[in-house]
């Protein structure tokens, strides 16, 4: 694939950081494979005057004893790539988004005016990749028009038979490595997958860093960007959260898809408001509702099409960049709008 916008590569993000002239760049954690995850923050960070977790304060029935976040007080958003390193689309998503905040166009010279015309309305926390261990273990640069058995064995690997490691069976050993013949990007050096570490005592120094940024920050919308094979783009239903945060998130579903129609884009509606345990007998706290938990923001997945060749839709390059910047501009107004409604 031909593309200079497809952005992903970990000296590029490194080269990029080391650049910022509007955003500030600094290394959040190193990886199990101690490779920096780094960082990219715009806006100034504001005292919430903090007297309280998150979860003491909800104890206390008083959330703004964690964060007294007033008419005024900018949105915080935590827009995060590469939890899976080889789903490199929301990879490519944030470095074009960077680009843009820096230049006011992303890497094909196209302008999005609302985002650059309004990103200092907001306190913007942007992660290329979280697993950089993963990245590295990827061998190519795009999956578009990758056949299907390969992108199962660049994700999730192989067992130690070689037999391919497919979802959901890849979850089955965890942490992976000592299982797996080869290990696919979904992991860290450690064979950890941080969609499901174990949130009260992590396993990784990844999900434990991402963990305290949301706290510390606390965040008022969490975006976690993942590839979802051939579909269509939609965000899964995230258990454990509760029923007003689920209503919010499903407004903010089907916002998304009434501008996915109006562009011409695949969006499915996953319906957000499912109870726990109706959808399924044995939902998982995952990494997603854990961001929820310590920040009591909204806090989503973004499952966006790949274009490999498989079953199911396959998007341009093109078409899935324009669904991550979709994205990014609905989250603006979403955010705003929430804001002042309050």
């Amino acid at each position: 694939m031909e593309a200079s916008f497809w952005i992903s590569k970990l000296a590029d993000i490194e080269d990029t950081m080391g650049s910022l002239s509007r955003g500030r760049a600094s290394v959040l954690t190193s990886s199990a494979g101690g490779r920096p995850v780094y960082l990219a923050e715009y806006g100034d960070k504001e005292d919430f005057g903090r007297q309280a977790n998150y979860s003491s304060a909800c104890g206390a029935r008083d959330p703004s004893k964690y964060a007294n976040k007033g008419e005024n007080a900018k949105p915080v958003l935590l827009i995060v790539g590469g939890v899976h390193g080889g789903e490199l689309e929301g990879i490519v998503g944030v470095m074009n988004l960077i680009r843009l905040l820096e230049t006011g166009a992303d890497y094909r010279g196209r302008r999005h005016d609302f985002l650059y015309e309004n990103a200092s309305r907001f306190r913007l926390l942007l992660i290329p990749c979280m697993n950089p261990d993963g990245r590295a273990r990827l061998p190519v640069d795009s999956l578009i028009g990758v056949p299907y058995e390969k992108f199962v064995f660049f994700m999730q690997g192989a067992w130690k038979d070689g037999t391919l490691c497919r979802w959901p069976d890849c979850k089955a050993v965890h942490p992976i490595k000592e299982a797996s013949g080869f290990l696919g990007s979904y992991f860290n050096d450690d064979g950890v997958n941080f969609m499901h570490d174990n949130f009260f005592s992590p396993m990784a120094r990844e999900s434990s860093a991402l963990l305290g940024l949301a706290d510390r920050e606390a965040v008022d919308f969490h975006m976690s960007l993942h590839g979802g094979a051939d579909t269509a783009v939609h965000f899964p239903w995230i258990p454990y959260l509760p029923v007003d945060v689920k209503h919010r998130q499903q407004a903010f579903n089907l916002r998304m898809a009434e501008a996915h129609r109006g562009r011409g884009l695949p969006f499915d509606v996953v319906e957000q408001t499912v109870q726990d345990g109706e959808r399924h007998p044995y939902p998982s706290f995952n990494l997603t509702t854990a961001v929820h938990h310590v920040c009591g923001g909204l806090s989503m997945t973004y499952e966006s099409n790949m274009g490999i060749d498989g079953p199911g839709i396959r998007l341009t390059p093109d078409e899935i960049l324009d669904c991550h910047f979709l994205l990014f501009e609905e989250m603006f107004r979403f955010a705003l709008e929430e804001r002042a409604g309050k």
